[in-house]
């Protein structure tokens, strides 16, 4: 009935413990030791503020180092209760206070409480003597208030529960002295209250008896069987009773701990004495000690380990060998000092972990826990990090500590953290330990893709096939899995009145771009539009490139022939009327085409078909102009009519051609040609559009001539403000580019100019084209320059510049619809030539030199 009461008393301090420290850092419970399984020990999850229904989605879990699964939690309603038997000895001995020390541990987010249950000590254990019995040889001779050392019982509970009263059986002769409280090291004593007399008595037997303080009381029993010696009086004496002694743990076996001197003031053999453990030492105590029984000295026989045992208390006997033998007592009390021998103990709750690389500061990614078994500065253990890292150390509790984010993570500089945590001791030496922490970062889409280039420069030549490959974009993207799946699209516009996605596609996983129609250098010349590259993360990213994409000409398109107003024929053929008596190299007509290709493709050039039979005919035409001139001076032996085929051909591949025929009417000077009334109106008109082409020829020299004026402003300050140099950045050599007799492109002489760009070797991204004229060659019949096929140079010159002008679609299209191009030419030749001869060389000089 006592028992259960007292178990009653310690769940009610268990409650109001609880209660009590319910708002500090740290829960206390407390349960008596050897109590049922199943006994309430605390509501632990309302004392740390946790919900019931959070329990299990937050992972609710109990954790005890070393100590089993003594303490269980019901999830359902939050209830600490004892899951297995508890005894408190076994757990901590003699040591005053016991614990359980609990962590518990929750999910989502990540946090650590820490529980103590104490564990309270019941009266379980009663007193225990070394032996159930004790033979003592007392000699008869001893005096009275003689003390006989008696091993004292051994309770293995604490406090009250092992506070032992003595009481000895009653009897004539001796009583018992029992040490107080502040005397608990010196042993119990008998004492001889009356002269013994073998005679009357020889042998005595005594019953002692150990009482613990504890509720119910618990007893325990020796038997003391006395043997009455005669003659040999005086026993050993220890010059002192209790010897103090300290001893550094891990003492060398042969360590000398005391030397020991005991007296006896018998003489002879009565007084020579031997020296031993008690009878009742344990056998851990011969373990690791051996004395010697001559001398007296107690060495160390094993190992001294201070955390298995802190103090080691010997009971020594010292004999002569008197007959009867007389004993004589001591206790030597042997501390052990303790050394640095234990290295620190890392226990890290989770080894591998992925966090997110835009997780918040002061994310805890682990739980660290160290321990020492040493004492003192020994056991006092400092923990530090890997240095240079985005983590750091926090101390929780004691010698808890959580690792937690310091500053921002970034998977593409490092996507793995290899941390190695070092907990060191205060010893000294010191020892330490690690344990290595491998932190995985997780991406988060924070990267857009990237292309290699902001535009890219795409050539394809006109006519390709439908759906043909033109070109492959490709995008970087610095993250992972799917956040660096980039996928391509059209940036849709309209180009013209279509939209863009009826001229190209994009494989939206390769980037391959292809143009769904052949494309028309003559309808589109360049097509301009932007991919986007997007990748699968939430949300997703993008970025842009574009594609400039160049139709490059193909020579698809034959000269066409222009109409001439006022030009008579039949079927398209040009009919002129000629004098007899021009001389030789008077233009007599002129052949006008044009090609809807560009560049070399459109750059025509005119040959005369051999006429039949393989006469000789008297007019040649010009290579490049088209005029129809004659060869020498006309005589009554040609023909009065004259049919001329004019072949015009391109410089494509291959070269596409028209013919022309031109019909001639030869007549004498004197005779007046009958004009017809359509010839009459073409001159009205051909007046007409003098006027015009003069007031535009007007506006055009003025233009030239403030364009010269400006050019030679900017030469002049260009010249005086820039300093001379030369190195590589001065003009390339020039290179004549005349490949065949007719002339590839014959007018052409390519200059690469080097432009400076201040940083690596000079770039030719500059070329002008200047004529290209043989040296020496000339006509001679008007002393004028002129080229290998005797045209005029100025002229050649200027018309190919207007030739280049008018080779673009704008000009082109207004030239056709023009019509004029005859009269225009043939009113202003002179004009022409005073710009082509000193206006244009001088502006050209200047600015090929300004280019320099």
């Amino acid at each position: 009935l006592s028992c259960g009461q007292e178990v009653k008393r310690l769940l009610l301090s268990v409650m109001l413990l609880a209660a009590s420290e319910a708002e500090s850092g740290q829960v206390h419970y407390s349960v008596p030791e050897e109590a049922k399984h199943g006994t309430f020990v605390g509501r632990i999850a309302q004392d740390l503020g946790l919900e019931l229904e959070e329990l299990v989605p937050r992972f609710f879990r109990v954790a005890s180092k070393g100590r089993g699964d003594l303490l269980e939690v019901n999830l359902q309603n939050g209830i600490l209760f004892v899951n297995a038997r508890i005894d408190r000895e076994e757990l901590c001995g003699r040591s005053a206070e016991c614990s359980i020390h609990l962590e518990v541990i929750v999910d989502r987010p990540l946090q650590v409480f820490h529980v103590e249950v104490e564990v309270k000590d019941i009266n379980d254990n009663p007193p225990m003597f070394p032996a159930t019995q004790k033979k003592l040889f007392i000699s008869e001779t001893r005096a009275l208030d003689s003390h006989f050392s008696l091993e004292g019982a051994y309770d293995a509970d604490i406090g009250a529960n092992a506070l032992l009263t003595y009481k000895l059986s009653p009897n004539e002769y001796f009583s018992l002295e029992v040490p107080t409280n502040e005397e608990q090291v010196k042993p119990l004593e008998l004492v001889l209250k009356k002269s013994l007399d073998r005679e009357v008595a020889s042998k005595l037997l005594l019953v002692l008896k150990a009482t613990d303080g504890g509720k119910p009381e618990l007893t325990g029993t020796t038997e003391l069987h006395i043997t009455v010696l005669d003659a040999n009086d005086n026993a050993p004496v220890f010059d002192k009773a209790v010897h103090r002694v300290k001893l550094l743990e891990n003492s060398r076996n042969g360590t000398l701990v005391i030397r020991l001197n005991a007296s006896d003031l018998d003489e002879g053999s009565n007084s020579h004495i031997l020296y031993s453990f008690a009878t009742d030492v344990s056998s851990n105590t011969e373990a690791s000690f051996h004395i010697d029984s001559d001398s007296g000295e107690i060495k160390v026989n094993g190992k001294i380990d201070f955390e298995e045992t802190k103090l080691w208390k010997l009971q020594i006997e010292a004999v002569d060998k008197g007959n009867p033998p007389m004993f004589g007592h001591c206790t030597i009390l042997i501390e052990v000092l303790d050394i640095n021998d234990n290295a620190p103990e890392l226990l890290v709750t989770s080894l591998s972990l992925s966090v997110p690389e835009d997780a918040p500061l002061g994310t805890v990614i682990a739980l660290i826990s160290v321990t020492d078994r040493d004492a003192g500065g020994n056991g006092q253990v400092t923990c530090s990090l890997t240095p240079h890292v985005p983590f750091k150390l926090v101390s929780t509790f004691k010698n808890y500590y959580s690792l937690v984010l310091d500053s921002a993570l970034d998977r593409e500089s490092v996507a793995n953290y290899a941390l190695v945590v070092t907990a060191r001791d205060g010893g000294s030496p010191s020892l330490s330990a690690t344990a290595s922490v491998s932190v995985e970062v997780a991406d988060v889409n924070d990267n857009a893709p990237t292309f290699a280039q902001a535009e890219y420069t795409v050539f394809v030549k006109e006519n390709n096939p439908p759906g043909c490959h033109i070109f492959t974009v490709s995008a970087r993207d610095a993250d992972a899995q799917e956040n660096a799946l980039v996928s391509y699209s059209l940036v849709e516009r309209r180009v013209g009145e279509r939209a863009l996605s009826s001229y190209v596609s994009v494989h939206a996983e390769s980037g391959k771009v292809y143009a769904l129609q052949p494309l028309d250098h003559e309808e589109l010349e360049l097509l301009q539009f932007q991919v986007s590259a997007r990748d699968a993360g939430v949300p997703p990213l993008g970025s842009n490139v574009t594609l400039q994409v160049f139709v490059l000409d193909e020579n698809d398109n034959a000269p066409a022939l222009l109409p001439l107003p006022g030009a008579g024929g039949a079927g398209g053929a040009v009919s002129e009327l000629v004098w007899r008596s021009v001389g030789a190299g008077h233009v007599v007509a002129k052949v006008r085409a044009v090609d809807a290709d560009s560049g070399y493709n459109a750059w025509l050039s005119y040959e005369l078909q051999p006429a039949a039979g393989g006469a000789r005919s008297p007019f040649r035409v010009a290579l490049y102009t088209g005029e129809i001139s004659t060869t020498r001076s006309l005589d009554e032996a040609d023909s009065p009519r004259q049919r001329l085929l004019v072949l015009v051909r391109d410089h494509g591949e291959p070269a596409l051609t028209a013919t022309a025929t031109v019909l001639l009417s030869l007549v004498e000077s004197g005779q007046a040609p009958k004009a017809s009334s359509r010839v009459l109106a073409g001159a009205a008109g051909a007046e007409t559009a003098l006027v015009d082409v003069n007031v535009y020829l007007i506006i055009a020299i003025c233009a030239v001539s403030s364009l010269l004026v400006l050019t030679l402003l900017l030469y002049v300050a260009l010249r005086c403000s820039a300093p001379p140099s030369e190195g590589a950045c001065g003009p390339g050599k020039p290179t004549l580019v005349c490949s065949s007799a007719v002339g590839s492109w014959s007018y052409s002489q390519q200059r690469r100019q080097r432009v400076c760009s201040g940083e690596g070797p000079p770039k030719t991204d500059l070329m002008a084209f200047s004529p290209c004229v043989p040296p020496g060659s000339s006509s001679g019949d008007s002393g004028e320059q002129r080229d290998i096929f005797g045209n005029d140079v100025s002229t050649v010159i200027l018309e190919h510049i207007l030739c280049l002008l008018m080779l673009n679609p704008p000009v082109r299209k207004a030239r056709i619809a023009h019509g004029k191009w005859k009269i225009w030419a043939k009113l202003t030749s002179s004009s022409f030539q005073l710009c082509s001869k000193f206006i244009l060389p001088i502006y050209f000089l200047i600015l090929i030199d300004v280019l320099h």
